[in-house]
């Protein structure tokens, strides 16, 4: 029994000496270069990612880098591992080829059954990479529209108005209206009567929109004062008349509602008249 251990022993120490030293090496070694890796990709993402200066929620745009960084680290995480363990492997006296081979299958197979996996990954990556939209901002999406709550690699997480929450895989987008990325714009119709002076009411019309971003609340969320267009329209019962403004990313719509509220005032005062769709009876004699 003492002759067997020893000869276990004397087998050993010059395989530990050997092959044992480069499997710890291996180990390390890899070790060293996730560590680098993670610490080098962390700071180039940071630098070469542009950050849009005019975003309005930093928190969203830091974890667009961090889930850019999460998705590097963890492909060279995979990949470092990997190869360390088919070296190790090697060590140890496998033969590697076989198992390459079968994995190439294996990831074959994987390939065609994760193909819509794959495809909503790489569709997310480019999402956030490119900075389509961010946290908190409001997009379309086909014809779901919400603010974004959530964004990961795969998917994208909108809550509408009614506070239903949609989860729409990155694959599936095809067009993205996002409508409030740096600015936001009021883009309104109102109709007046036929009779109406039209110069007049394109005064009553300029002067409510400077007044409105004049304001000491709403001048910090307008940018251009709305104003005047164009005549847009001969509707049936009125004359409608554009108007337009620049504001803030998600201050379209309060901007938009106090116009209308201000417009209504001035045009009572003013005695514009806001026509409604009316119908002429003409009655026989009986």
């Amino acid at each position: 029994m003492t002759q067997t251990v020893n000869n276990i022993i004397d087998l050993s120490i010059p395989w530990l000496l050997d092959h044992g030293v480069k499997v710890v090496l291996i180990a390390i070694a890899a070790s060293i270069i996730h560590t680098i890796s993670v610490t080098f990709v962390s700071k180039s993402v940071r630098r070469m990612i542009v950050s849009d200066k005019d975003a309005k929620n930093h928190d969203a745009e830091k974890k667009r880098e961090n889930t850019l960084i999460r998705i590097f680290t963890a492909t060279l995480q995979v990949l470092i591992t990997l190869i360390a363990l088919l070296m190790i492997l090697s060590e140890l006296g496998f033969a590697i080829g076989p198992l390459l081979a079968t994995a190439g299958v294996a990831g074959l197979a994987l390939g065609f059954g994760g193909q819509y996996l794959i495809r909503d990954l790489i569709s997310g990556f480019f999402i956030i990479i490119e900075n389509q939209y961010t946290i908190g901002d409001i997009i379309c999406v086909g014809d779901t529209c919400g603010a974004v709550e959530d964004i990961t690699l795969r998917l994208t997480t909108l809550r509408d108005l009614d506070g239903t929450v949609h989860h729409i895989p990155h694959g599936e987008v095809k067009v993205v209206s996002n409508l409030s990325k740096v600015f936001a714009r009021v883009n309104m119709n109102i109709g007046v009567a036929y009779e109406s002076n039209i110069e007049h009411v394109i005064t009553v019309i300029n002067r409510v929109g400077n007044e409105l971003a004049d304001d000491e609340y709403w001048k910090e969320f307008i940018i251009k004062a709305p104003q005047f267009l164009r005549v847009h329209d001969f509707a049936d019962s009125a004359i409608m008349i554009k108007i337009v403004g620049d504001t803030m990313p998600l201050k379209q719509w309060d901007v938009a509602g106090e116009l209308r509220k201000r417009l209504k005032v001035a045009f009572d005062n003013e005695r514009i008249v806001i026509p409604f769709p009316q119908r002429v009876v003409h009655q026989g004699k009986s």
